[in-house]
């Protein structure tokens, strides 16, 4: 169950890393456009805000415009061009056209000039120091790819909790029960019985620690790589960059098996390297609706959590400047944040008070772009 204690994000340090030589360990994330560079910035913010040692690297695309340049810039955040990967294959993703830039973020693994990269999403917030993620075991640079450990990600929640309809049949028993439920209308079987039935579909990952008698191991543990469907989130991966490694990840790229990848790289990675990858506990990427009530609320402490994944829409920095903000949605009378709550998500108030103290950072360099 969710943790009582307030988890509002406690002021520290964000003075910048060392950086008189090149790093061989970074974080990155991907940027394209400027729709998602308030969350490249509160992210970037949000690392040095907890001590990291490692630099953050924005890995830019063609697409990226001058004034998303410009920000990086005046902000000193290191940043390096990767092509924009796409499959020979095309794959139609008209119901979640973010997908279509999600290719380029197998691009990690061919960064060699780095010893461990571990790749984030804009839409990512930190709020305690996981710097321990640059020392997870992973294989060797001669198993080229062959080992049982390619790679680290967290576990995909495959409850689809928002029932989209385009989703696979296997992501979401939900889906399965409206279904049967349209078949069987004429014997006056109730929706809502069909629906609290296949409530958390068993084939989630995160679905077999609900029965752990301490919520707390699941911060600490991961279910296996093979739970479930067995598919990482690609919002989170810990990489050693090789060549041969980013070769098999391009030729599979070539070829037809690419039509079915219904969340492209996530889904590559999870076919490419089935049962091969090292999965860690959710709170490394903690996706949000983990957190909502009836989903995987019962293992989510949130003094536990690291990262925050902000999965799916709205994103909290397209909220800036609304009524949900500027009442301080997602807050007790005390200041204190909510555990739970309908409409807007509460998370997105932890977001809110960093990007918060990021802007008052950036007022007092003289820093005012409107990102």
């Amino acid at each position: 169950m969710s943790s009582n204690t307030s988890t509002s994000p406690s002021s520290s340090n964000t003075s910048k890393p060392n950086s008189n030589s090149t790093p061989k360990k970074v974080w990155t994330t991907l940027i394209t456009n400027t729709s998602y560079l308030p969350g490249l910035l509160t992210l970037e913010f949000s690392l040095r805000r907890v001590n990291s040692a490692y630099p953050l690297v924005a890995l830019y695309t063609d697409s990226l415009p001058a004034s998303g340049h410009a920000a990086l810039d005046a902000r000193g955040i290191a940043k390096k061009h990767v092509p924009y990967l796409l499959p020979s294959i095309h794959k139609e993703y008209t119901n979640d056209v973010r997908f279509y830039d999600c290719w380029s973020k197998l691009t990690p693994f061919s960064l060699v000039e780095y010893d461990r990269v571990v790749q984030l999403d804009c839409d990512m917030l930190v709020l305690r120091n996981m710097d321990e993620l640059m020392e997870v075991e992973l294989d060797g640079f001669e198993l080229k790819g062959e080992g049982r450990r390619v790679f680290a990600a967290c576990h995909a929640c495959v409850c689809n909790p928002l029932r989209k309809e385009h989703y696979p049949v296997d992501w979401c028993v939900r889906l399965l029960a409206s279904l049967i439920e349209s078949q069987v209308k004429s014997s006056q079987v109730k929706s809502n019985i069909l629906t609290e039935n296949a409530r958390i579909p068993s084939n989630c990952a995160y679905t077999t620690q609900h029965t752990l008698t301490q919520p707390i191991f699941a911060s600490n543990f991961a279910p296996p790589a093979s739970s479930g469907l067995g598919i990482p989130n690609g919002g989170l991966q810990v990489v050693n960059p090789c060549l041969e490694i980013y070769n098999k990840i391009t030729a599979q790229l070539g070829s037809a098996a690419t039509s079915s990848y219904d969340f492209a790289d996530q889904s590559l990675l999870g076919d490419l390297f089935r049962d091969r990858w090292v999965a860690l506990p959710y709170v490394y990427n903690a996706l949000k609706t983990l957190r909502w009530e009836g989903v995987h609320d019962v293992i989510w402490e949130d003094g536990e959590v690291k990262n925050v994944h902000y999965i799916l829409s709205p994103k909290p920095w397209e909220e800036m400047g609304s009524r949900n903000e500027r009442e301080g949605q997602g807050q007790n009378g005390d200041g204190a944040l909510e555990r739970k709550g309908k409409g807007r998500d509460p998370l997105h108030a932890w977001w809110w008070e960093v990007n918060r103290e990021r802007l008052n950072e950036e007022k007092a360099k003289g820093i005012d772009d409107g990102f």
